[in-house]
């Protein structure tokens, strides 16, 4: 089944206002894209449309939090990170309030809109801030659960969502554990971790290495931060091989983050798959992906030559 993570969150989110009366939701006018609308249509009572002020969002779900509600803040990703990182700096990290940022139309994949809307640094941007929660679930199944999880995570969180729709890997019993990495696929021969929808890719990948002769394990490692380290180290002992895989810039994301571990953990030949350093383009989502090598055929050209 393909489906949009961007779907299962806004599903998720209804059902958090049937269940959680505390939580409520905000929108930078894009409830519609965001798919927070599902939460406001139910819940008008609870939900705000900020308009194009993403700024005022954040700063107004800080204040929502100091009165013990729980608000999901929702915008494109390029926008919720950049455009209001100064408030998700300082009016919710710093002062460690129970916010959630939510970031959807991440990456290319969301296509026509074009490089002013690709969001390829927003990984790199939250990951950096203290406090910060960085979650980047791989298919709409891991999407529902995390915004689940997060409802009942105290501290400040970034949830990062796709336009595009893309393939199911977990089955629906499925269970979310923040900061818990998912291997979903053991091998001997090398390790991709991978996040958001490159999961996919990189369990079809694994696939076809497979018919070469050459087994990957393939480690779902949807919390970017806090890092499953021990996960990740057990599993580069394993194989002495490391390949990330993300649908972001290769500086300062997921590839950066599992570097940064096993450099003082377990050091090993690690090849970085993401966007290079620059923007996107326009185009269709999935032609984008293919134009950036964020696809199975290039992620088993690295892996077969690191394995060489």
């Amino acid at each position: 089944m393909n489906s949009a993570t961007r779907e299962a969150y806004g599903a998720a989110l209804a059902e958090l206002g049937r269940t959680n009366p505390d939580v409520v939701a905000l929108d930078a006018d894009l409830a519609g894209s965001t798919k927070s609308a599902t939460f406001g249509n139910a819940f008008p009572e609870r939900f705000f449309d900020m308009g194009i002020a993403e700024a005022d969002m954040i700063g107004t779900a800080a204040g929502l939090a100091t009165c013990g509600k729980v608000p999901f803040a929702s915008s494109f990703s390029v926008f919720a990170t950049g455009r209001a990182f100064e408030q998700i700096r300082n009016s919710v990290c710093n002062a460690n309030l129970n916010v959630k940022v939510v970031g959807s139309h991440a990456g290319p994949s969301c296509g026509a809109d074009g490089s002013s809307h690709q969001a390829v640094e927003d990984i790199a941007i939250m990951r950096s801030l203290p406090r910060m929660t960085v979650v980047v679930p791989a298919d709409d199944v891991e999407a529902y659960a995390a915004t689940i999880a997060l409802a009942e995570h105290q501290g400040p969180a970034y949830l990062r969502v796709a336009r595009l729709a893309s393939p199911t890997v977990h089955d629906e019993g499925y269970r979310f554990e923040l900061g818990r990495a998912d291997l979903l696929r053991d091998g001997g021969d090398v390790t991709i971790v991978a996040c958001g929808m490159m999961v996919g890719r990189a369990l079809e990948a694994a696939e076809a290495l497979s018919a070469e002769g050459i087994e990957a394990q393939v480690l779902n490692m949807a919390t970017v931060k806090p890092l499953d380290a021990d996960t990740l180290e057990e599993c580069a002992r394993k194989t002495g091989r490391v390949v990330t895989v993300e649908e972001g810039s290769v500086v300062g994301g997921l590839g950066t983050a599992c570097c940064e571990a096993l450099s003082e953990r377990f050091p090993v030949p690690v090849r970085r798959i993401g966007m290079p350093d620059c923007f996107g383009t326009s185009g269709e989502g999935n032609e984008l992906l293919d134009y950036f090598g964020l696809n199975a055929s290039h992620i088993c050209e690295v892996a077969r030559e690191l394995c060489k």
